[in-house]
Formats: C-alpha cells, structure tokens, sequence
C-alpha cells in the first residue's frame, strides 16, 4: 500500500523535522512548563511571498480574463465561472495546473492565441512566473464555438474533479500520516514509560539492595559490639579482680613498709645513741693517749671502731636504715669500746704507780731540757737577726689592725666562755644533764656533715639552726632548746664553733674533700647567726694563729712549752707533738677556712653580703707574703691554701692574682728556700710545682671536692 511504502520516509522526515529534535525532560512537569516549551515556531511567510503579495495589489482585477481584446461577445455564464473559478483559486500550484490544461487543448487554439503564446515563452522567466500568479497573465480563449467552449467547460470541470480527488487523497494521507504519527507517538510514549519504569524498578531494586546490605552490616556491627561489650565485661571483671588484689597486696605491703620504717627509725635511735655513747668513750681515749704513747694501740683500735660505727652510719646518710646486721655490727663495736675503756683505765692505774716513782727523775731532765731549749732558742733567735740585718727585711708580726681584730677575737671568744660558767660548773644533775644534752645537740649534728647528699646537709642545717634560734631539737631521744636555760644559746655557740674547728682539725686534716661541706654549713650558720661566725675565727686563730696571720714572737719569762702551745702545738706531759702531726692539723684548719671564705650557703639570702667573703683570703695572702717565712710551716700553709681558694682567687681578681702568684714565685719562694733545711723540702717542692705549672697554663685547677649544683638536688 502506498501508505506503508511512505511510513517510513515519514518517520525520517518526522525525525529530521523541527519536532522531531525536541529533547525530552523528565522534570518539565515540576517546572510547571509545557512538554513542547520552546519547540514552537512562530508563523512565518517565505522570503518569496512579500513579491506575490506586493504584485497582486498592484495589477487592477480584470473581470474577465478568457476573452480576447477582439471577441465582442463571450457567454456570461462562462466568464463567471472562469472568474470565480479564478478568484476562488488562491494558490500557485492550481493556477499553473490551469495553465497547463488551457495550453494543452490544440482545438481551441488560434493563431493569435500562438503568437500571444509565443510572446509568453519569448519573456523573462521571472516575468513569466509573475504573469502565472496574477489574473491578467491567464491566456486568452477566444470562444468560436459552443462545443469548444463545452470542451472548456468539461477540461475545466474535470479538472475539478481532479483536483478534489487530490484533496481527498491529500486529506486522506495527512490523515493516514497523523495515525501513524499517534502510532509511532504511543509507541514512543510507551517505551519511554516502559524505561521508565525499568529504570524506576533498576533503582527500587538497587536500593533495596543497598538497605539489604546496611541491614546486614548493622546486624554484623550489632553483633561485633555485642561481642565486644562481652569482652569488655569480661575483660572490667578480670581487672576489678586484679585491682582488688593489687590494692589487697598494696596494703599488706604498706603496713609491712610502715612495720619496716618504725623498726628502721627505732634502729636508727638506737644508733645514734651508740654512736655518741662511741664518740664519748673515744675522747675519753684521747687524753689517756697523748700523756702516753704506750696507749696508743687503744687510741688505734678506738678509731678503728668510729671508722666501722661511720661506715654503719653513712649508709643512713643516704636515706637507709639500719639493718639488722648493722645493729649487730654496732652493739659489737660498742660491746669492744668499753671493754676497751675498761682494760686502758686498768693500763693508767698500773702506768700511775710508776709515774710517781720516776716523776722527780722527769722532772729534772724536763728541766735541763727546758734550759737547754731557750738557750738553742734565744741563739737561733740572734741569728736570725742577724740574717734580717743583712738582707732586706720583712715583717716579723702582723699589721696593727690585724693583731687589734685577733685580740679583740680572742675577748669576744673569752667573755662569751665566762658568760656560761655559771651553766659549766653547775652541781646540781638537772643542770648538769641539760648542759650535757646542749653539747650533744651542737657537736653531733656537726660530726654527722657529709657530701653524701644535699638533703641531707640541708637537714643538718636546718637543725642547728632551730637550736640556735631557741626552738626545740631532739637530742638523746628527748627535746633540748637553748631557751631552757639563760646561758644556754652562748654555750651552744661557744660549743658549735669549737666543734667546726674541731672538724677542720681532724677531719678535714684527714680527708682534705671535707672541708667544702663542713665550710659551706659554717657559712650558711655564720650568715644567719654572726656571733658563731666570729667564734669559729677566734677558736681558728687560737688553735693555728697562722689563720690570722700571725707569729706570736717569744715574750720573756714564758716557757717553752706555754710559747709552742700559743705557736699551735700539743703539748703534754710526754711532750710536744710531732712536726708532722702538727703540720697535718695545720693543714686541715687553713683548709677549712680557704674554703669558708669562697663558699656561701645556697639557700641563704642573695642580696646581703657573704659573711667572710674573698677578700679576707686576698687579705690573708697578702699578709703571708709581707712576712718573713718560718721553715716549713710556711710553705705547707701556702700551699694548701692556693690549692683550695687560688681557682676563686683567680677568678676574683685576674690580673691583679696572677701579679701576686708572680711576685710569690720570683721573690717570695728564695726567703721559703733560704730558711728550710734539707729534711724539710718536701713541702717548698710541692709548692714550687704548683707555682711552675699555674704560671706557665696561667690557670689553677678548681679543687677537689668542690660542691656542684647536681648536688643540692640530690
């Protein structure tokens, strides 16, 4: 059919048409828009239709336009229906149809109507199509005879026919096109629904899917913390139960460490108390001792028995009880001091019997002794005068200002010791043990000064401090303070400070990296509470007047043995010391006064001046060298003191010390040579290796010993 054969070219047109391009938008409903908003074109005349137009109005309307300018007669009814005919046709196909079927009758054609047809053909085709589209173009028919003009007629109504048949067949295809348009739009419609709802079922099932598995995973992540919430619980029971048992086990082991520190504490009590009971027995020991040099063993063996007592004791200086097996080690010892005291007091009785007997035979030969003594002295004496007559002489004494400052040391010293005499010869016991508990709290704090740790000197500080401040202290397992008796603060400072020369003495003379703790309690002490400061100087220079420094010269009428006791030497009834015990106290005590000068407590005040600072040690050095050197003592005490205060000294003053330590070594050091016998060289080689090797690295080395900051946080 000839509709079928056309569907498809319709679809193709339909396709490439306006229409056809539209593009479809799902969300042209939610807008509120039409489904063909902006494919509408607007009505519009060809380009060629203004030119048609403007030519029909232009030509005047002919009425008749089949009859020829020469016919005189033409049937109405004809020419009427030509022109309605005419006129009724608007259209430019139907007109050129008319004017091929007029020009195709050869029977009704004359020769005018060939000429006027050959004047057409010879035209322009432009005029020509313009004479198609207007009336007045229709060729002419000249109407010679009825059957002529009835062929016309029936030309012309054939052609009416023809042409609504044409219609008919036209409306009938637009017809047929517009079904098959509705078909093809249905079908379209359909498949755009049935996508449609694929897609909407496509993404249905995508989401159910996607909830599906959501579903799962939280029922999977439900479970797991289900799972986890379990172990948790199990896991919280499990650490309560361990908690409790910790607890349980902290608490056994708190009351077994508390049961630990009372018994270390009481350990610690008891002691102390054997420790002093020790440190008493042996200076019972001393006095014996140095009256006889046959109890020396018992001296020996008693320090032995401190030296084990010390060791045990040093372990609790740094934070630990006493064990068992100290306690042990301590009664023993304890047990063997008074068996000790026991058998020298049973050695004194029987050495007192034959004392008496040979006390006039010692006492006649002391005498020639004595004499024999001062004459070698007093020719010693012109000698050495004479030798300072022909060299240039030094000083023989000190400065007036420095003797004036000893001498007023020493009434201070004296008036302080007369103001407790009341408190030293009291009878009565309850006086006589509180002036016991007073010395005890003074000299065992003192004895117990250590470089173990900072803490631990900071507690011995702050204890001597609260006696002197008049506070209460623990001394003997009970409470003892100055204030319980109105001598009691001058005898504990009279007391403390002979104790920090005492220490200087022995201790430091023994372990020389003593001094810098002993020294830097002193200072603090001395800081806080002047009056003791000043009776460390005096009991010092009493003890070793080469502290001040001073020579005491050899007054008449004194004896030998009262001018080597002022001179710092022990002196009893078997005699002087010797040189090297004497030079070995020396020592220590310059020691412990270097390093005084150049130490300062660390937690005293900043801002106020050091209680005996560097300048003293400058004084000192400078005195020592405006003096004429005595043999050996000279050289030891030089030493000594560069050796602890010289790297302070150095870096106090700089240049102006290093001028010093070269007028010391050029000019000073012959003088030390010139009076030091061979047997006393051992000391003026020190000091002249000490001199060569800080001139020539121009550095002194600090000492050893020397209290670091890491210290005081220990």
């Amino acid at each position: 059919m000839p509709a079928t054969n056309l569907r498809w070219e319709t679809l193709q047109a339909l396709k490439n048409s306006p229409k056809g391009n539209i593009t479809y938008d799902p969300f042209w409903s939610e807008r509120g828009e039409d489904i063909l908003a902006g494919c509408k074109e607007a009505v519009s005349l060809s380009s060629r239709s203004g030119l048609i137009l403007e030519r029909l109005g232009s030509l005047p309307l002919q009425k008749s336009c089949f009859l020829s300018p020469g016919s005189g007669g033409s049937s109405p009814g004809l020419s009427g229906e030509i022109s309605a005919s005419v006129s009724f046709s608007g259209s430019i196909p139907d007109l050129n149809a008319r004017h091929s079927a007029l020009s195709a009758a050869p029977s009704l054609s004359t020769e005018r109507d060939q000429a006027v047809s050959d004047e057409v053909k010879e035209e322009d085709p432009e005029e020509d199509a313009g004479e198609v589209l207007s009336p007045a173009s229709l060729p002419s028919i000249s109407l010679l005879s009825p059957k002529a003009m009835e062929t016309a007629g029936r030309i012309i109504k054939f052609e009416e026919e023809k042409r609504e048949k044409a219609k008919l067949a036209l409306k009938l295809r637009q017809e047929m096109h517009e079904r098959l348009v509705a078909v093809v739009a249905s079908s379209e419609s359909e498949q755009l629904k049935r996508f449609e709802e694929f897609m909407e079922l496509k993404q249905r099932q995508e989401f159910q899917s996607m909830r599906d598995m959501m579903d799962r995973e939280t029922k999977e992540s439900i479970g797991r913390q289900e799972k986890l919430k379990e172990e948790q619980r199990h896991r919280m029971k499990i650490i309560n139960l361990r908690l409790r048992e910790a607890e349980q086990q902290r608490l056994r082991e708190a009351e077994l460490e508390r049961q630990r520190q009372s018994d270390g504490r009481e350990r610690l009590r008891n002691l102390n108390t054997i420790q002093e009971e020790i440190l008493q027995l042996n200076q019972l020991l001393e006095p014996s001792t140095r009256t006889r040099t046959d109890l020396g063993s018992y001296c020996t063996r008693g320090n032995q028995l401190c030296s084990q007592l010390s060791e045990v004791v040093r372990k609790t200086a740094e934070g630990e009880f006493p064990s068992v097996d100290d306690m042990t080690v301590a009664e023993r010892a304890l047990h063997e001091m008074r068996a000790l005291i026991r058998l020298m007091q049973e050695d004194v009785a029987k050495a007192q019997e034959k004392k008496k007997k040979d006390e006039e035979e010692e006492e006649q030969r002391r005498q020639r002794e004595e004499l024999q003594a001062l004459q070698e002295a007093q020719k010693k004496a012109a000698e050495s005068a004479k030798e300072k007559a022909k060299r240039k002489g030094l000083q023989n004494s000190a400065e007036d200002g420095t003797l004036k400052w000893y001498k007023e040391l020493q009434q201070s010293a004296a008036q302080c010791a007369q103001s407790f005499e009341q408190l030293n010869a009291a009878k009565d016991v309850q006086t006589k043990k509180l002036k016991l508990e007073l010395q005890k709290a003074a000299s065992i704090p003192v004895s117990q000064i250590s470089s173990n740790s900072g803490s631990q000197l900071r507690e011995i500080f702050d204890k001597i401090d609260k006696l002197l401040s008049g506070r209460a202290v623990v001394s003997g397992g009970r409470n003892v303070s100055t204030s319980q008796h109105p001598q009691g603060l001058d005898f504990v400072s009279f007391k403390l400070a002979e104790k920090f020369v005492k220490q200087g003495e022995e201790e430091v003379a023994s372990h020389h990296e003593a001094a810098f703790p002993i020294a830097v309690v002193a200072s603090g002490i001395w800081e806080l509470h002047p009056r003791v400061g000043e009776l460390i100087l005096a009991h010092l220079h009493k003890k070793c007047p080469y502290a001040v420094p001073h020579y005491p010269p050899m007054k008449d009428g004194t004896a030998v043995e009262e001018y080597q006791r002022i001179l710092g030497y022990r002196v009893d009834d078997y005699g002087v010391e010797g040189q090297d015990s004497f030079l070995k106290r020396m020592s220590g005590m310059i020691r412990l006064y270097a390093a005084v000068i150049q130490l300062r407590w660390p937690y005293g005040s900043k801002q106020a001046a050091a209680p005996h600072g560097l300048n003293n040690g400058w004084r000192w050095l400078a005195q020592m060298l405006n003096m004429e050197p005595l043999a050996d003592i000279t050289a030891t005490l030089l030493f000594d003191f560069l050796e602890v205060c010289g790297n302070a000294l150095m870096k106090q003053y700089q240049s102006q010390f290093w001028k010093l330590i070269l007028l010391l070594k050029e000019e000073y050091f012959p003088r030390i040579e010139a009076v030091t016998s061979s047997g006393q060289m051992g000391s003026v080689i020190r000091l002249k290796q000490f001199l060569e090797t800080s001139l020539q690295n121009r550095q002194i080395r600090p000492p050893k010993g020397q209290l670091s900051s890491m210290f005081w946080g220990s």
